[in-house]
């Protein structure tokens, strides 16, 4: 069966405290639907005096209805809830609610209490990246949750208190941000009749966020008093954007074509994501060429391009895509990944000797992309630095929450790497984690 993926769909989710408790939740990494979050988070961020720059929102593979925070800089939304809601301040609503409990400190105390109660990792916190398909494209990162069922109550459940106050907060986010208020309560009716069904057959949604209709009419009586807002077309055209890409992946391939039917953008997209998933490569190409001829300076389908290059085996023009995407965007970790990625891939002495210093710069710009990791390793390995391609495997086993693994790859890398050199401080990190009760 032809498959191509979203970056990175499938992976395992580790956790925290134990490697051998491992859940199988993955994330959706895709820089584009990255981008797309940010532009319609940044105005709720900046509402709530929270630094747009360091809060990320990020998708996990899963077609429930959840969403949560786990840590202070990153939002997590579930892929089904997604593509369930009708509009961009429906979207902005959850992420609100959100950022609202960061704002609000409900985050810091559970930290502290996973603290206190040592159920927090020394190494990488609580959010890990892990590589589970060495060698393929569509290796991924991971999301650490926490230990024990425990600890997922202890960071993800809320009460009804903090979630009435978190409500409250995140109408103020809104209105100043000028996002419809009415779109939470919208949002709220699609989990109310939750609460009625066995937790059993309950969304996450509703477990870890408690709710009744005193919360729905309190929002509507403040939404009665706040000032209009019209929606904005430029957060409308995003979340079109985000919803038609996580469709084109998601759907099954025949589903988008029954109803990509349209001349937008978005449709054009999803027509070509679903020629490609159909093995249609020479079609889908053709119609990313229509879609960049009018959109030339877009860094995110250049890259849609190159993606859809690279897996057909178009190594060449899947880099000079990369290449495109890569000048239009040159600090995005994503993009610049799946650039070295195709230089890999042509696998010259050349070619490798560029994807290593492009991977460089991806990993300083996120290292937590195990993807990158992977890639890097290679490309170490290829230039004969025997001692960082160790490390690089030391450090995915690391992220991966396999800290026995790691600590084996460390101890290799300790002896290859120079002694007190920047590499060599890193595998020591590593070892000193393993130590750390």
């Amino acid at each position: 069966m032809f498959k191509t993926y979203l970056k990175v769909i499938f992976v395992a989710v580790f956790c925290a405290f134990n490697a051998s408790a491992a859940q199988s939740i993955s994330l959706l990494r895709d820089p584009d639907i990255e981008h797309g979050l940010q532009q319609l988070a940044e105005p709720i961020l900046r509402a709530a005096n929270l630094n747009s720059d360091g809060i990320k929102v990020w998708i996990v593979d899963d077609m429930g209805l959840n969403a949560f925070v786990i840590d202070h800089t990153h939002i997590f939304l579930h892929a089904g809830l997604v593509l369930q809601l009708k509009s961009a301040a429906q979207l902005q609503s959850v992420i609100a609610h959100e950022a609202a409990h960061i704002s609000n400190g409900h985050i810091s105390r559970r930290l502290a209490n996973a603290r206190r109660a040592k159920m927090a990792t020394s190494f990488g916190v609580l959010v890990a990246a892990a590589a589970v398909a060495a060698g393929q494209t569509d290796a991924g990162v991971g999301l650490a949750l926490g230990a024990t069922g425990s600890v997922n109550r202890t960071l993800l459940d809320h009460t009804r208190i903090e979630e009435s106050a978190a409500d409250q907060t995140a109408l103020r986010f809104m209105n100043a941000a000028k996002i419809d208020p009415t779109a939470m309560a919208e949002v709220f009716e699609l989990f109310i009749g939750q609460s009625n069904l066995s937790e059993e057959y309950q969304d996450p949604y509703a477990r870890s966020h408690p709710l009744n209709r005193d919360r729905i009419r309190t929002i509507n009586a403040y939404a009665a008093t706040a000032s209009p807002h019209l929606p904005d077309a430029k957060q409308a055209y995003w979340f079109s954007r985000i919803q038609g890409k996580l469709s084109g992946f998601l759907r099954a391939p025949q589903w988008t074509l029954r109803r990509a039917t349209g001349r937008s953008d978005v449709d054009v997209m999803r027509r070509a994501i679903a020629e490609h998933r159909s093995g249609r490569s020479s079609a889908a190409q053709k119609t990313m060429a229509q879609l960049i001829a009018t959109h030339p300076n877009d860094a995110f389908y250049r890259e849609l391009q190159a993606q859809i290059l690279l897996e057909s085996r178009e190594f060449s023009a899947a880099t000079q895509a990369y290449a495109s995407a890569a000048n239009l965007a040159p600090n995005n970790a994503l993009i610049l990944g799946g650039y070295g990625r195709s230089l890999l891939a042509q696998n010259t002495k050349s070619s490798n000797a560029q994807a290593l210093t492009i991977l460089q710069k991806a990993r300083n710009l996120d290292s937590r992309d195990a993807r990158i990791l992977r890639d890097i390793g290679t490309a170490y390995a290829r230039s004969g630095q025997q001692g960082q391609a160790v490390l690089a495997i030391a450090e995915r086993y690391a992220l991966q929450g396999n800290m026995k693994n790691a600590a084996i790859q460390a101890k290799r890398a300790e002896d290859l790497l120079p002694r007190g050199s920047a590499a060599w401080q890193r595998a020591q990190d590593i070892l000193d984690a393993v130590k750390t009760p």
